[in-house]
């Protein structure tokens, strides 16, 4: 580095520690207010952004851009080559933001599809040097905002998740609360309004300087397929920011809900409002309906959203019983997702070795079992392990290809001579004969259990012992 550089490098990022680095995550929201960082004032509210550009939050920042990884953005750059630019460009950068000259760079725009099918979802993916930027507005503005938030709300907050807000939910229920109000907002994340949302960041941040800069991310045009479009509007999911904001604007629902004394859930745009008869239900989503349009230029989905009843809906992946006291399961949107997650897996494995299909299966199906862990109903785990081993039998009948080698197979694993003919020229499809009594003797149970195939409801009962 030039020795005219040298002053600045105590500013600079360095190479993550392996003890790691990012944003506080506390045991329980109802501590955070405690733990958190108490609200600047006065001269130290006007210098907010140098302690967002102080050399241990940028180096923490710059940990956790590097540990989630991700892809570069319309620059190339990569997290792996963000610490050489920040050494040799770092201290312009930094002067930059202090002076408010500094212009973030578009967004990439990327769509991915939706769960289930139903359309794509637009992300923005920001460059890595930006990501790293609001990352360390991020750790900052966090502890000052999270802890005026409601304790209903569960989405992108340090110490709550989806296993928190799915048993909030179950206690609303249980209380004798048995309509749900469900709303889905429109294109939340492309429709925030930024002076609507700027006019609530300003309520607690009063270094200008942040506010610009947060405005002038919201405004970064997006960059498709070479073309740059303008943004006047909505708050692209892709950047370490975009969560945080999302709550800021959203705090207002849910104060007003707790204003009204109603019983609620929301993670992120996913609001659900507990009452005890559709008559409420429909008062309340009319109510809810104006509020959102009047106070927050938000619009809600009418196609997704419904007043109904908690069995008959889904929320984070996991419904209810009818029971008084409802126990979760899985709702049935989730396992078809499940189903259509592992079809490509198994439509590979018919020219491949069975013991590697097993591998790529079991790899999804911890993950998944992790998730739902807190299901209650065990029989969709039970009917899924039947559904995946008839599926794997079927490969294994498919790469047998002709009767006379299924003949072969069928004898070598058990079956009578008589049994064997009968099973391999039946004429029937691959389906029907994964499921037939042959099949089920040639390639029994132990024999997936011996490759490493993984057994939801084995796993399921495992998990369930631990928490």
């Amino acid at each position: 580095m030039p020795e005219g550089d040298a002053a600045n490098r105590a500013e600079m990022p360095e190479r993550p520690r392996k003890e790691g680095a990012g944003s506080t995550h506390g045991p329980r929201t109802e501590r955070q207010t405690g733990t958190a960082h108490p609200e600047p004032t006065g001269d130290e509210a006007l210098m907010l952004m140098e302690e967002v550009l102080r050399r241990e939050n940028m180096k923490a920042a710059h940990a956790r851009v590097v540990r989630n990884g991700g892809a570069p953005g319309i620059d190339g750059m990569t997290v792996d080559d963000l610490l050489p630019y920040c050494h040799e460009h770092w201290a312009q950068i930094r002067e930059s933001i202090l002076n408010g000259t500094y212009q973030p760079q578009p967004v990439k725009r990327v769509e991915i599809p939706k769960p289930g099918g139903r359309g794509r979802r637009m992300l923005g993916i920001p460059t890595v040097l930006d990501r790293m930027i609001q990352q360390a507005l991020l750790q900052v503005l966090q502890p000052i905002f999270d802890p005026t938030f409601s304790d209903a709300s569960f989405g992108f907050r340090p110490g709550r998740g989806t296993h928190d807000a799915v048993r909030r939910a179950r206690e609303h229920i249980a209380s004798g609360c048995r309509w749900v109000v469900d709303l889905d907002l429109e294109n939340f994340f492309d429709r925030v309004n930024h002076d609507v949302l700027m006019s609530r960041v300003a309520r607690r941040i009063k270094d200008k300087r942040v506010l610009r800069l947060i405005r002038r991310y919201l405004q970064a045009g997006m960059m498709a397929d070479g073309l740059l479009s303008p943004r006047t509007e909505g708050t692209p999911q892709g950047g370490p920011l975009s969560p945080l904001l999302s709550n800021i604007l959203l705090d207002d629902l849910d104060k007003e809900l707790e204003r009204r004394r109603h019983r609620f859930v929301r993670y992120a745009d996913d609001s659900n409002v507990y009452v005890h008869s559709r008559s409420a239900g429909v008062r309340v989503m009319a109510s809810l309906e104006r509020f959102l349009q009047k106070r927050l230029r938000l619009k809600v989905n009418r196609k997704k959203s419904a007043v109904a009843r908690p069995w008959d809906r889904k929320f984070l992946g996991y419904t209810v019983t009818r029971n008084l006291q409802p126990k979760l399961k899985v709702s049935p949107q989730s396992v078809k997702r499940l189903k259509a997650k592992l079809r490509p897996q198994l439509r590979s494995g018919r020219g491949r070795n069975l013991a590697r299909t097993v591998t790529d299966l079991s790899r999804i199906l911890r993950g998944w079992t992790a998730y739902y862990r807190m299901a209650d109903v065990k029989g969709t785990f039970t009917e899924l392990d039947a559904w995946i081993r008839r599926k794997l039998r079927c490969i294994v009948w498919r790469q047998w290809k002709t009767p006379r080698t299924r003949f072969k197979k069928l004898q070598k694993r058990g079956l009578s001579a008589q049994e064997a003919a009968r099973a391999a020229w039946n004429g029937k499809g691959p389906w029907f004969n994964a499921g037939a009594p042959h099949m089920n003797l040639a390639m029994p149970n132990r024999v997936f259990r011996k490759l490493g195939l993984v057994s939801l409801t084995d796993e399921h009962q495992r998990l369930a012992c631990l928490t």
